[in-house]
């Protein structure tokens, strides 16, 4: 089954909302985006990189850490009441109208 961003969102907020403590500040949330970020950026420097994995370290996959930063991207937005399905519509809008040209585009075949 395909989720829509505002069923991720609901998803998480469920999750969260099960807990005393509930969201952590936003702060706190930008440490912890940053903190999954460098393991995302390790684990793509393994596999793509010059820098191998050790043999004693955990075996992760990128897929892994994606779904890390996604959901803390999303707690993020749901504690400040972002609705990231707006949000992705603004972004895409702005790459579709001001940076429309900025790119070049594959032509397509006659």
């Amino acid at each position: 089954m395909d989720k829509s961003m505002r069923d991720m969102q609901k998803e998480v907020d469920g999750y969260i909302s099960q807990f005393k403590e509930g969201y952590f500040s936003p702060l706190a949330m930008v440490a912890r985006l940053t903190e999954e970020m460098g393991e995302l950026a390790r684990e793509v420097n393994h596999y793509h990189g010059e820098k191998p994995k050790k043999s004693t370290e955990e075996e992760k996959t990128i897929e892994e850490e994606l779904g890390d930063v996604l959901f803390v991207a999303i707690c993020l937005a749901n504690s400040l009441d972002i609705d990231l399905q707006t949000a992705h519509d603004r972004v895409m809008h702005k790459f579709q109208t001001r940076d429309k040209d900025r790119w070049t585009k594959i032509e397509e075949e006659k």
